[in-house]
């Protein structure tokens, strides 16, 4: 298979980017996207060029760094897909694939396809964690939890942080994101304690990354790799709510 490329290339935070044309053939229908992505790099530097900069670590559709913006679309062109997960016989020989890092205000492009998302890591160091002294370890049984209640957070303990909620959100906002962190703890027991507290220092943090505000238009349930459900975003809002007025 053959592909056109138009890649964003960007030295540094400091410096101007632009999208870079590229030609890449004999790519087996196979490969995934960070494959072939691997190869182009391999042809870029024994050309003696610099290589295509971009986040990856698992490749298994779990820790969330493959964040790639693929003709128009954060992770590419499939629902619940993250871009390592993407092979390229999802696209058809011969097309052009325009590549682009995640665009947001608060994830600053540090080079090419890299961009800086620590503003997560500051929102979970706000609140998103259980610091009461829950003892040692129980039995399996002894903590009763309603199962509605159980399948919900783990539902939302699937997020796996990549920002592609935020790539797709015409306000660049982190609402699925928190939401989903908020309501892991929230929904089960041992985070009820400081269920007050988590709500209102994320939110707080998450307002002072600046990122933008939730108008419920869905694009980030739709483009989320994991489909976290907007459903978490009430529940984040009425807690913060009820966290204020108390």
């Amino acid at each position: 298979m053959k592909f056109n490329l138009k890649i964003w290339r960007q030295k540094n935070a400091s410096t101007p980017g632009k999208i870079v044309d590229y030609s890449i053939d004999n790519i087996n229908e196979h490969m995934s996207f960070l494959e072939m992505m691997d190869v182009l790099n391999e042809q870029l530097i024994h050309k003696g060029e610099p290589p295509v900069a971009y986040d990856h670590d698992c490749r298994e559709g779990i820790c969330g760094m493959c964040s790639m913006h693929i003709n128009g679309r954060p992770h590419g062109p499939l629902a619940a897909t993250t871009t390592c997960q993407l092979y390229m016989r999802n696209f058809k020989d011969g097309e052009t694939i325009y590549i682009e890092p995640f665009r947001a205000n608060s994830f600053p492009v540090i080079r090419d396809l890299v961009v800086d998302r620590s503003a997560f890591d500051r929102i979970m160091q706000a609140g998103g964690f259980v610091s009461v002294n829950t003892g040692s370890v129980q039995d399996a049984n002894n903590i009763p939890v309603n199962k509605q209640h159980a399948d919900l957070a783990m539902d939302a303990a699937a997020c796996i942080g990549c920002g592609a909620c935020v790539a797709a959100c015409k306000n660049s906002s982190a609402s699925l994101f928190v939401s989903a962190k908020i309501s892991q703890l929230a929904l089960l027991p041992q985070g009820q304690v400081e269920a007050k507290e988590r709500v209102l220092a994320m939110v707080n943090q998450m307002d002072e990354e600046g990122f933008g505000s939730c108008t419920n238009t869905g694009a980030c349930e739709a483009e989320c790799p994991k489909e976290i459900s907007i459903s978490n975003i009430a529940r984040m809002n009425r807690e913060y709510y009820i966290a204020s007025l108390t």
